[in-house]
């Protein structure tokens, strides 16, 4: 699960950030003043920030500054101001994307998931879900450390899911995309797969569930 540092003094906007997020399948720390962010991000990773501008203490272009000369981070800079002289610099400062106040809350979904994309893209070659590290040059996962020896189609379809986990993929979903064809109804290839590969990963973690079914739909990475 993604973790997003939310910075916003104003109480009642963090507070609705943290409830969107939260819904839509993040984990979300506050901070409330710019000082207050930059000792979080001394003590923490986080997969993206956003960033308001007008912060009590340090301020946002401050914090903007400070975190680029030390974190790749992605950050999303939050602006009462749309003007193109204030979206040019803070682009020229290092932020990543800006979102004008009053944001829209599917647009400001839309950009963080544009970002942490792009961000994934260009990270060393793995994923990870909770204790489960997708290792794509060896093309194999690993539990807590654990080899799992999946197969290719095992491997193509847990990198598909653990690339949007919190995306329902349908039968026909993972058919285009691990086997390249349409699903005409036959699901046994599909459920064998499936079966085998929830079997090499409760072996190297018996307590865990990692995919679940969603009925009636397709299959998701289970929160």
């Amino acid at each position: 699960m993604s973790k997003i540092l939310i910075v916003e003094d104003d109480t009642h906007i963090n507070e609705m950030l943290r409830e969107l997020l939260g819904h839509n399948g993040y984990e979300t720390s506050s901070a409330y003043s710019g000082t207050e962010a930059l000792l979080m991000l001394s003590h923490n990773k986080y997969a993206a920030i956003l960033l308001d501008l007008m912060l009590p203490g340090k301020t946002g272009e401050q914090v903007l500054q400070e975190v680029r000369a030390a974190h790749d981070t992605p950050i999303i800079a939050i602006t009462a101001k749309a003007d193109k002289e204030t979206t040019v610099k803070l682009l020229q400062m290092g932020a990543d994307d800006y979102l004008a106040k009053p944001f829209d809350n599917n647009e400001l979904l839309a950009r963080i998931a544009v970002q942490l994309r792009r961000n994934s893209n260009t990270a060393a070659d793995k994923l990870t879900y909770k204790d489960l590290t997708l290792d794509i040059s060896g093309y194999d996962a690993y539990v807590n450390g654990t080899k799992a020896g999946l197969s290719k189609r095992e491997f193509e379809i847990l990198r598909l899911m653990m690339t949007h986990p919190q995306k329902v993929f349908t039968k026909n979903n993972l058919y285009e995309s691990v086997w390249g064809g349409e699903f005409f109804g036959d699901d046994n290839t599909l459920n064998v797969h499936i079966s085998k590969l929830r079997s090499k990963l409760s072996t190297a973690n018996a307590n865990a569930e990692y995919i679940q079914t969603v009925w009636g739909i397709g299959f998701k990475m289970k929160e």
